[in-house]
Parts: C-alpha cells; structure tokens; sequence
C-alpha cells in the first residue's frame, strides 16, 4: 500500500508537496478503513485529487509513472536520465529532482527516497521502518552505499553496488544482480503500482476473452448493470496475416514471441487485440461486444463502434473488479476516470469498489477527476478528497480538505469548492467588454 508520497523539483511541483494515504482520525466511514495492527495506523482505500486545469494533477500522474519507469526499466548506459525539473525557476533546473514513497509491502515499512539530476543519480536511500524504530538499509552518497552494519559485510551487496552506473538506481541494478534483499520493494512497483491515463488501454483485457478467467463472469455481470446495452463481450479470431500491422512489427512476433506468452496489441482501427503462441502457431484475437436484439438473438459489434463511454468502461472494468477482489493488494491511480464517463457510473464504479473495503482490506486507488459531484461526503471522507493548486508563481501545491477546520462532516463541500473558498479551481480572468 502507498503510505504517503513526496516530489520536489519535478515539473509544476518546484517545492516540496506531500501526499498521504495515511487516515485522520475523523470516524466517518470508518468501517471501511484498513487497519495495519502492527502500526496501529489505519490507511486510506481511496483518494480523489481535484483542481483546475493546470494545476498539477496530471504532473504527479507523470511523476509516478517516471518513477515506476526509472525503478523498473532503469537507464543505458551513457545515457541521460529524462528529467523534467521546474522551468519557470533558472536555479531549479539545475538542482536535484526528488522522489521519496513511504510503502507497506506485507506487513512491513518501508521509505524509498532518491534524487536526481540529468546525468547521475545524487542520493539514493532505503529505510525499514518497524513500529519502534528505523534502520537505514543503505544510503547512497556520494558514491558509497553506507550499507547497515548488519549487510556492510555481504559481498554481492558490495559487488552489485560497484556495478550500479552513475546514472543507475541501485535498488534496479541490486535486483538485475540477483539479489532478493531489496526485490519486495521493486515489486512493488513492478507488479503493485498500476497507472492508467486518460487516453491509456489498460491492458489486460484478456480477461474478458477467456470464460475460464475468474473474473470473466463478474466483469461481464458489471457491465451489463451500467447501462451500456452490451450484454456481453467475448473474442473473435482473426488470421494473424490479416493484423493491420507493419510487416516488420509481424516479422518482430513470428520470431520473439516464445510458447504459451501473449502480446497484447491496440490496432489504428481502437481494436484490442492478443496473440498468442501455441504449438508454434501464431494465434490472434481481437475483443468484440455482444449486443441483443429486439427477437432475444445477439448481434456482435466491433469496439470501434461502441460509443467512447462504453470504450472507457471497458478499459476501466478490469481495474476497478481487481480492485474488488478478495486479497486485492494492488495500487491504482487512474488519470481523469470521469473522462467520457456519466457521473452516476463513475458514482457507481466507486460506490461498488468502497463496498468490498474493510479494516482487513489492502487495495488502493487514487484518481483525479473534474466531477464535482463525486465531492460528496456520503461517497468520500475529508481526508480522502484532496486539491491541487497552482499559485501565481506557477508552482503545484496539494491540500487535503482535512486541513480545513471549517469543513465539518455535514457541510456541503461541493458549493464551498464551486465558490472557490477552498483552491483548486480556475482563476478565470474575463477582459472588460466594450460598448
């Protein structure tokens, strides 16, 4: 689970801004809260991150995504790292970026913190948190690792550090050496941390291909129930020489693509498409809805032709009924989740997944959106409804409405938000008409 999470120096977020999953102690719906008893803490299982355009939003979708990008695919060497520190300040686009996420992977703590420039890594640090002290597992400045006491003597941490380029995490390269001390935490990020823009396919759409998937059923029963008169979806095979593809992308497959994998492809035509490798042949399908007409037989529809709601709600399912599951543990952060979406079904979405949270629950999701009407304190605590804000200085800030003494329980968030009393909405300048 994310804890709390920090960038500095990193596009509109110029000072530092904080973000915490952690939970307040306001008891409105509390019965859905996940209590970590080791901690004694409880963590949020939802966030919604408003503001007007501009404002930030986006930049810390951007922000996770580079970090989850650095940590998991890493750099070539020589290469520079693709850093996109504040502009509108000279002296910071020449000092460090930095990222620091504080995690519960299993039932343990742990903060991860770097800082960047262009051509090295400056510092770079993890830290084990228990619920009475920290120990400082390795912090890496200038150029030595300052490994704990209790693995300065292991060999291959030494080893695999020596070998960490400039311009290279430690933890990346300490995992591409084999090493399993630090691996839980570059999981995380690999495998717990999903991140889905607004204009992203989300990939595993598989799942709605294959009845055996255990979540077939419940993710076509959902869909149904939202309105968008498919009934259900399902898969149709295609030869894979008729695949709208460049030929060297095809040439790539038919030699890469080992036995049992499958590749996951989006045409031009908006199609979602899977090969598969079995037997030695290439095996396509592509995702089709299924619609009933007005005898009570079905008629297929290609995903092109559904409306971009519809589309929307398909990328998004897989997501939202992972996040529902029983023993989910995975991270979420959705970009815009109301884009091209009608309130009531993102209501509903949510309102679907905040059902299955307990004390014992360990999924998350994080999501920015315009809708004002999900401000509501019967969907969403305080503390779970946070604001970007772009100052004058066209620096990003966050504010969580929790931070608000006057936002009672029973106030209507929504029309103090709309009167601009609490940030995060445009600052709209109208010029004088003339007669």
């Amino acid at each position: 689970m994310l804890l709390n999470c920090s960038i500095e120096n990193w596009m509109s977020f110029a000072d530092r801004a904080s973000f915490s999953m952690i939970a307040s102690k306001e008891r409105q719906h509390g019965q859905r809260i996940p209590f970590i008893p080791k901690y004694k803490i409880k963590v949020l299982p939802i966030a919604a991150i408003y503001g007007g355009n501009a404002s930030g939003k986006t930049n810390f979708f951007k922000a996770l995504n580079f970090a989850k990008s650095l940590i998991i695919k890493g750099t070539q060497p020589d290469s520079l790292i693709p850093v996109d520190s504040f502009r509108l300040d000279i002296q910071k686009m020449d000092q460090p970026s930095s990222f620091t996420f504080e995690l519960l992977i299993a039932d343990m703590i742990y903060e991860f913190s770097f800082s960047i420039v262009r051509n090295s890594i400056v510092s770079e640090k993890l830290v084990q948190v228990s619920a009475a002290s920290e120990k400082v597992l390795y912090n890496r400045k200038n150029g030595k690792p300052n490994f704990d006491t209790s693995l300065a003597k292991d060999q291959s941490l030494d080893f695999a550090f020596k070998g960490t380029r400039d311009n290279q995490l430690f933890l990346t390269n300490s995992v591409s050496q084999k090493i399993e001390k630090f691996k839980p935490i570059y999981d995380w990020f690999k495998y717990n941390l999903e991140l889905v823009a607004p204009d992203s396919r989300f990939e595993p759409f598989e799942q709605f291909l294959d009845e055996g998937h255990p979540l077939y059923a419940t993710m076509n029963s959902r869909l149904c129930q939202l309105d968008t008169g498919i009934t259900h979806l399902g898969g149709e095979s295609i030869p894979f020489e008729n695949l709208p593809l460049p030929e060297p992308i095809k040439m790539k497959i038919r030699q890469e693509l080992p036995e049992g994998m499958t590749f996951r492809l989006f045409t031009l035509g908006n199609e979602r498409v899977i090969v598969t490798r079995k037997k030695g042949e290439l095996i396509a399908k592509k995702l089709v809805t299924f619609h009933r007409k007005s005898d009570g037989t079905e008629i297929k529809f290609e995903i092109r032709q559904e409306s971009d709601g519809s589309q929307r709600i398909i990328d998004l399912l897989p997501a939202f009924t992972e996040l529902s599951a029983p023993h989910a543990k995975k991270t979420y952060v959705i970009d815009e989740v109301d884009r091209s979406l009608h309130t009531l079904l993102t209501r509903q979405m949510l309102e679907t997944y905040l059902s299955t949270c307990s004390p014992e629950s360990r999924a998350q999701l994080l999501f920015t959106t315009h809708d004002v009407l999900l401000m509501d304190q019967d969907l969403l605590r305080r503390d779970e409804m946070w604001v970007a804000e772009r100052d004058v200085k066209g620096i990003s800030h966050f504010f969580s409405f929790s931070e608000y003494k006057d936002v009672r329980y029973d106030k209507d968030i929504r029309k103090s938000y709309l009167q601009g009393r609490l940030g995060g909405v445009p600052r709209i300048l109208l010029s004088d008409q003339k007669e």
